[in-house]
């Protein structure tokens, strides 16, 4: 199925479309691919607040400030973001869950980019609005990814079977 139908998909029914994901088998390199899209959305979302700010503050140009979340986003989060993937599948094995380190990779990574939208919601507008309502989407944003990938890592920690 195609990533854009997936992603829609993952706003109806998440846990069906982690359910494929899975059943599709273990495919490091796709998981990896994910992580990496992911990421690179993350990146690409944060342009209209670095040139905002470079704009506001010429002191440090906008080449450095997207050097810098370029390192931070595609470099450094995909390591923290295996290790937070693995800290999670561990209380899961702890209270029952059936999933392997995959599946709790696989989630997490699913979640970043099934959140896409939201992320390049939030980045736009951070770069163009100010005062509380940067805030309240960021929330907003924050608890959809959270839903999202909440739903992944229970599908992916459940015995094999059909979705709910």
């Amino acid at each position: 199925m195609a990533l854009t139908t997936d992603i829609l998909g993952s706003y109806r029914a998440p846990r069906r479309v982690m359910r494929r994901h899975l059943d599709a088998g273990v495919r490091e390199d796709r998981a990896l691919f994910y992580l990496m899209l992911g990421c690179a959305v993350l990146f690409v979302s944060q342009w209209p607040v670095l040139a905002r700010d470079a704009y506001l503050d010429p002191s440090v140009p906008l080449q450095a400030r997207l050097g810098g979340a370029l390192l931070a986003l595609l470099f450094i989060a995909p390591l923290v973001l295996y290790l937070l993937a693995a800290l999670t599948h561990l209380p899961m094995k702890l209270v029952g869950g059936q999933g392997s380190w995959f599946g709790a990779r696989l989630a997490l990574f699913w979640a970043l980019v099934a959140a896409a939208p939201l992320w390049l919601l939030n980045g736009l507008v951070a770069g163009f609005l100010e005062g509380p309502i940067v805030q309240i989407v960021g929330f907003v944003v924050l608890v959809g990814f959270l839903a999202l990938w909440g739903a992944s890592l229970w599908e992916a920690e459940r015995p094999e079977g059909p979705a709910a």
